[in-house]
């Protein structure tokens, strides 16, 4: 019985190396009932990686693979079961179950949105995996988490949020003159794009001030933009629109006139027109007009009291002064006692500013040639001049007459008897001319 024991025992020695493997349960002995009771190895030797092996043999045998050893196996930290945690050494020299102790690998990592992670070993025990946003998010919770034994995550609880503002850039507008004869400049920009930092996504662009295309009167005007993001966030830019009037210094009334102005008076492109009362011409310029430069045209304006030349050789010569200066009142009388010439002298005497106001000098022929006066207030006509006057407005020296001349020299009207002043003033109020006179007239507050 020896021998053979000896036999087995060589054969087993001889192909174990060529049959028995880790976890296979296979041993090469073939014979039973010898080793069934010798204590002779029957199972392969258990050998776990990453694990541990506990085994006990039926009568305490040196060798933990004979017949009917149980073996508990043990994965480290980390690592789990896959197959049987007890196997049993059986008769058919195999192990009763397969094992294996594989790396705990837990579940994988969801993917919120805007959100991304970076993870040192995969899904694999211990690894640690690093949270991080998408640009324009902020991390809000966990900045990690580690895969643990248990198959689960610590940590994980985090999300990224939309922060930061919108960024928007106003557009830069310094100044801006306005054009000749307005108050006002037209202003236009383009409308600032913002942009979001995270989706790039705005829902909405207020502007605080008038919009782009608006006239701006003068001065410093300032304007905003806000935008704002799906997350509700905002940003806000300013920008200043300053419209500039060009002013020249302002002009003075001149005495004994007025002014009459159209815009502001004094901004670029103003034009200044200008009138004289009766008795009074003008000297310089009628209009002046406010320059780029900012300096008036033209020359000074004054009124100056009218002088007559009655030094003239002829009666067109005397009245070519008055022509769109002054209308002109002929007064003819045959003497300075006739009855109609001194009632109609005594009338206009009281209204002498009612004249004034309507442009009228008044002549007297008073007499008959060569023992005739003429004169224009205190300045005498020449007789012969006053008798060409006569001959050449056709009126009798024997009687009383009167004949009323426009501006432009037109002979309006004729009369053969004195008349009130209040009669010669309504017809002189019905020519166009004196229309405009006294519509200026009330602007400048001149009135009897």
């Amino acid at each position: 019985m020896d021998t053979w024991m000896c036999v087995y025992m060589l054969v087993g020695l001889q192909l174990s190396g060529s049959f028995a493997y880790d976890g296979s349960g296979y041993w090469p002995y073939t014979d039973d009932e010898d080793v069934r009771y010798t204590g002779v190895p029957w199972c392969a030797p258990v050998k776990v990686k990453h694990g541990h092996v506990s085994c006990q043999t039926p009568r305490g045998e040196r060798n933990k693979n004979v017949l009917g050893t149980r073996c508990k196996i043990r994965c480290k930290t980390g690592y789990e079961m896959h197959g049987s945690s007890e196997i049993l050494c059986m008769a058919s020299k195999q192990w009763s179950g397969n094992y294996a102790c594989r790396e705990v690998r837990c579940p994988k990592l969801a993917m919120p949105s805007n959100r991304g992670y970076k993870c040192s070993d995969g899904s694999y025990f211990n690894s640690r995996c690093q949270f991080f946003c998408s640009p324009g998010y902020t991390l809000r919770g966990d900045l990690s988490a580690s895969c643990q034994s248990s198959r689960t995550w610590s940590g994980g609880n985090s999300v990224c949020v939309d922060v930061d503002p919108p960024v928007i850039t106003c557009p830069n507008i310094k100044e801006k003159t306005a054009e000749p004869g307005k108050l006002t400049a037209k202003v236009t920009w383009d409308t600032p794009e913002g942009k979001d930092t995270a989706d790039g996504i705005l829902t909405d662009v207020i502007l605080k001030g008038k919009p782009s295309g608006s006239h701006f009167p003068e001065g410093n005007h300032k304007l905003s933009y806000t935008v704002f993001d799906r997350a509700e966030n905002k940003a806000t830019c300013r920008f200043n629109v300053r419209v500039r009037v060009r002013r020249c210094t302002p002009l003075s009334v001149p005495d004994n006139g007025w002014m009459k102005c159209d815009s502001a008076t004094d901004n670029y492109g103003a034009t200044c027109e200008f009138r004289c009362l009766g008795g009074y011409e003008l000297r310089g310029s009628a209009a002046r007009v406010c320059q780029f430069n900012m300096e008036w045209s033209g020359l000074e304006t004054s009124c100056a009291p009218m002088n007559i030349n009655v030094g003239v050789r002829s009666a067109a010569a005397l009245l070519d002064q008055f022509y769109e200066k002054r209308r002109v009142l002929i007064i003819s009388a045959p003497s300075a006692a006739n009855h109609y010439y001194r009632f109609q002298m005594t009338n206009l005497q009281h209204a002498q500013c009612g004249l004034d106001l309507r442009h009228v000098t008044v002549i007297e022929l008073v007499g008959v040639y060569p023992a005739q006066i003429g004169r224009i207030r205190h300045r005498l006509i020449p007789p012969g001049l006053a008798l060409q006057l006569r001959l050449l407005l056709q009126l009798s020296q024997n009687s009383f007459n009167m004949v009323l001349l426009d501006k432009q020299g037109v002979d309006k009207q004729r009369y053969t008897f004195p008349i009130t002043a209040a009669e010669i003033f309504t017809t002189i109020d019905t020519f166009p001319l004196r229309t405009e006179e006294a519509t200026l007239q009330k602007e400048a507050g001149q009135s009897c």
